[in-house]
């Protein structure tokens, strides 16, 4: 099957700029293509899965992906999407952050002279001499056209308004999507909906300046079906690494996938068989929880391993059944003393970061939703000391069906 037919069959394609050539470019030839990744911090989060995976994706058909590390144009920040300008970060700062997400995609994709590239556009931008930029590059762009990109109006909209290094963010990705074009054989750049105006700009400057003909291809922008935000919890974001999100906590985040949006997520981050899939969308009732558990442990596969969503796995079973000895389950350690003493409820529920705050843990009890063990509690003040500790001389907290947390005295 031709790559951009599974991209479409998976729910992949927002925008593409010519959808009767690309496919037929994938079929003639092995296509090089990018995504751009910002290192605006250590990890990627769930809401760069999209991204990362149709590189996967590129890669497993025969085509050879670039994953391209925003180092330079970290040093200005993306307006697209944003309603107020981005911290900037300084130099070590950024190639710190560059560094451990070259790490990061590492795991997803295999990097060789063949296989795949990773690429960081501060070596091609950071030596930019600024009056030879705009002479070259800047002659090719029309403030009128920037000024209708719908990232833009909705900076010029806001009180802040929108600063000029950020106004300058097209041009430098437009110029990289025609460098790697001139120098690397890119054609094809994909990102989120909200790059669209910038890939376009890129399409342009690459016909305009060095005649050679490349495609955009955006995807959805991925929300739940309430709304949120993908991968935006109450205590954050979900991140990549296991070191800022627990591997189990990664797990239960695609446990709680609601009923509406289990099969579109199966189809976007994983690479079970459409046959499959469509096998687990048929579920109904309680029986839908099985394909949420199989979501959760394939997604949870390629990010981590194998072996560490088994693990996971085995801790939410352990965890629902009200105990057990899994270590995956995340812990908070407290001194013996202090258990022994006791806390009120509101408290360690905070405490535990089950809540994120008191007003929302002591409504969480009030509601019925806060549990030691199997005890649900019925007063947000009643103390939890460690008489309340399961077989294993921990204390289990419950918030909700599905969020657990041990307390492990010391």
């Amino acid at each position: 099957m031709n790559v951009y037919d599974t991209f479409v069959e998976r729910g992949y394609v927002a925008q593409c700029t010519d959808e009767t050539e690309l496919p037929k470019l994938f079929a003639s030839e092995q296509v090089i293509g990018y995504i751009g990744f910002d290192p605006t911090a250590t990890s990627l989060h769930v809401g760069s899965l999209v991204p990362i995976l149709s590189l996967v994706h590129l890669q497993r058909a025969g085509h050879r992906p670039i994953a391209l590390v925003g180092g330079g144009t970290g040093m200005i920040g993306d307006p697209s999407g944003k309603t107020e300008m981005r911290q900037l970060l300084t130099l070590d700062m950024l190639a710190a952050n560059a560094e451990a997400i070259k790490n990061q995609l590492s795991r997803f994709l295999e990097f060789s002279d063949t296989k795949a590239m990773m690429l960081n556009n501060v070596d091609w931008l950071a030596p930019l001499n600024y009056i030879e930029f705009l002479r070259d590059v800047g002659r090719h762009f029309s403030v009128n056209r920037m000024l209708a990109a719908e990232s833009v109006k909705l900076r010029l909209a806001s009180d802040q308004g929108l600063s000029f290094i950020e106004f300058n963010y097209a041009l430098l990705q437009a110029y990289d999507f025609m460098y790697q074009a001139k120098h690397y054989g890119c054609k094809l750049q994909m990102g989120g909906n909200d790059q669209w105006g910038n890939i376009v700009a890129g399409v342009d400057l690459s016909r305009r300046m060095i005649g050679t003909t490349v495609y955009g291809l955006t995807f959805p922008l991925i929300t739940t079906s309430t709304g949120q935000k993908m991968g935006k919890t109450h205590a954050g974001a979900v991140w990549l690494d296991k070191e800022r999100t627990s591997v189990y906590d990664f797990y239960q985040y695609w446990v709680n996938t609601t009923d509406e949006d289990v099969e579109r997520f199966l189809k976007l981050f994983t690479f079970l068989p459409m046959e499959t899939i469509e096998e687990l969308s048929r579920l109904e009732g309680a029986d839908i929880n099985q394909a949420k558990r199989e979501l959760a442990f394939e997604v949870t596969k390629i990010v981590h391993s194998e072996s560490e969503a088994k693990a996971a796995q085995d801790a939410a079973e352990a965890a629902f059944k009200g105990g057990g000895d899994s270590d995956a389950v995340p812990f908070t350690t407290m001194p013996r003393a202090k258990l022994e003493q006791g806390l009120p409820a509101w408290q360690i529920f905070v405490e535990t970061g089950l809540c994120k705050s008191n007003s929302d843990a002591r409504r969480l009890i009030k509601q019925g939703g806060g549990y030691v063990g199997e005890t649900r509690l019925d007063d947000y003040d009643m103390a939890v000391t460690l008489a309340m500790a399961g077989d294993d001389g921990a204390i289990w907290l419950r918030a909700g069906k599905k969020k657990h947390h041990r307390i492990v005295p010391e």
